[in-house]
């Protein structure tokens, strides 16, 4: 485990922190795995148990007389629109004879532009050959109602340019007329009047010669955009695999459940702010880190390496309280049951050496007193001043204390339980907030913290978990109060707002 000299101002630290998100979310994986789990069950169900109807496919080239080279596919939209219209559904149910309404005729088919003229048409059935029937006459009923609107917008353009063409040539025999009849006066002035009618009459001439070409290119027009709209691949079923519908089903159910999942648990490593790096539970609890304990596997490979963990973590334990004059408490955080094989152990251990050592179980459930006791465990006595006088009597005080700093613990007793603390934190149990209001109420109920023992920590945490004092003090005198082992004492200047350490008297008076 590396160390570091420099301690980081909290002004200094980032909003969020990836390193410790990441780390957050991937020891919620069995969340965010049950979720992909479920989603791909409920996939693999949905397919099952609602498999795709049967469906026809047909595309229509849609001819339009707008056609430009640079169509952005607004025409084609326009017509896939026009086909989930009720009328086109009802012409073609009424083609099908079939007493299905047209409103929910519409929700069997869909309509889609694959190019600025080319319609694929896809429609639902309760059989192969029912949906083929349907996406026929539904192909039949868009194309008939395209080159009807067609032949009618040709129809009135042609309506309106002859009409504009026959008001011209009435206004032509007017003029016509009047070149007939001459003028009846004679001179320079009548010849003028004269030529005026006649340019007249070239004028409009050749503007009704106009609109009846223009109305005749409308006719001529309108069989090539009706030619252009035709069925140009018959209708068909569509072949499904339902392995493959399955499978598909599945993989997107596996990863919305993926999804979901890993932003549940993002979200909730945000809100609920528990820190797991033990860099971050060192800094919140003000204590350093002094050895870690694996969560406990049901893999028979492991037990082994974790069992060996466990006395490599006791003779530390053993051999930081062994020359304490005071009685050691251990409180736990979120791991009630580590902490009493902790505090048996510890107990053992130093008894091993010559002085018999009580456990006093403190725990708000006692978990040690009904305990099947093995050869060579220690005594376990409950709280309470009967439980610590008969401690005291047999084992002159030599005891470890265990106790619980969760939510809703009884401060002031935790210093009959020792004048050391040794803390037993879960990672990832107890929030920022809580962390901080264990430390500060230790700190007033002047209980110094020996260090962590961090229990199930992440794999992948590389961060630092000691913390420095900076240079080397020198040893106390004899009368001195104890100093705070593991450099988990900071000065006044650099300890954080939350922790509001009662004033050291002793100092003062010096």
């Amino acid at each position: 485990m590396t160390t570091s000299t420099t301690t980081e101002s909290p002004a200094a630290a980032p909003l969020l922190d990836l390193h410790s998100l990441v780390v957050a979310v991937w020891r919620r994986r069995r969340l965010w795995c049950s979720a992909a789990l479920l989603g791909l069950v409920i996939g693999t169900a949905l397919a099952v148990l609602m498999p795709t109807p049967p469906t026809a496919v047909t595309k229509v080239l849609v001819a339009h007389q707008e056609d430009q080279p640079n169509d952005p596919g607004t025409l084609i939209r326009t017509d896939a629109a026009l086909l989930h219209t009720t009328r086109i559904a009802g012409k073609a149910l009424e083609t099908l004879k079939s007493p299905q309404k047209p409103a929910d005729f519409m929700e069997d088919y869909t309509g889609t532009g694959l190019t600025n003229n080319l319609l694929q048409i896809d429609v639902m059935g309760e059989s192969d050959a029912d949906a083929v029937a349907r996406a026929r006459a539904l192909a039949d009923a868009f194309v008939a109602d395209h080159v009807r609107r067609i032949q009618e917008s040709s129809a009135a353009e042609a309506r309106t340019l002859l009409a504009q063409r026959d008001r011209l040539r009435a206004e032509l025999a007017q003029v016509n007329k009047e070149i007939g009849e001459g003028s009846p006066d004679s001179g320079a002035k009548a010849s003028a009047a004269m030529e005026s009618l006649f340019s007249r009459r070239a004028e409009l001439t050749s503007r009704a010669a106009e609109f009846d070409r223009r109305a005749a290119e409308a006719r001529l027009g309108t069989p090539r955009l009706v030619a252009g709209t035709q069925i140009v691949d018959a209708p068909r079923a569509v072949r499904r695999s339902p392995a493959r519908d399955t499978a598909t089903h599945a993989a997107i159910g596996l990863v919305l459940g993926l999804v979901l999942g890993l932003a549940v648990s993002a979200v909730g490593t945000v809100v609920a702010d528990r820190p797991v790096l033990r860099r971050d539970i060192a800094a919140h609890l003000g204590a350093s880190v002094i050895a870690e304990l694996p969560r406990r596997s049901g893999k028979p490979w492991r037990r082994r390496g974790t069992r060996t963990t466990r006395e490599r973590l006791t003779t530390t334990l053993a051999r930081t309280v062994r020359d304490s004059a005071e009685p050691v408490s251990v409180l736990e955080l979120g791991c009630a049951r580590k902490a009493g094989e902790i505090a048996v152990d510890l107990a053992r251990a130093l008894g091993s050496e010559g002085r018999p050592v009580a456990v006093v179980d403190g725990l708000p459930a006692p978990r040690l007193a009904g305990r099947r006791a093995k050869p060579g465990d220690p005594a376990v006595a409950g709280a309470g001043p009967e439980a610590e006088a008969e401690a005291e009597g047999p084992y002159g005080g030599n005891r470890v204390g265990l106790g619980s700093v969760a939510p809703g613990t009884a401060w002031t007793d935790l210093r009959h339980l020792g004048a050391r603390a040794l803390l037993v934190v879960r990672a990832g149990h107890g929030s920022a907030g809580w962390l901080h209001t264990v430390a500060r109420q230790l700190a007033e109920q002047r209980v110094p913290v020996i260090g962590v023992v961090l229990v199930d920590p992440d794999p992948l945490d590389r961060t630092d978990g000691t913390l420095w004092d900076g240079p080397y003090a020198p040893p106390r005198a004899r009368n001195d109060r104890p100093a705070r082992p593991n450099g988990t004492a900071r000065p006044a200047d650099r300890l954080p707002k939350w922790a509001a350490r009662v004033p050291d008297t002793d100092q003062e008076a010096r």
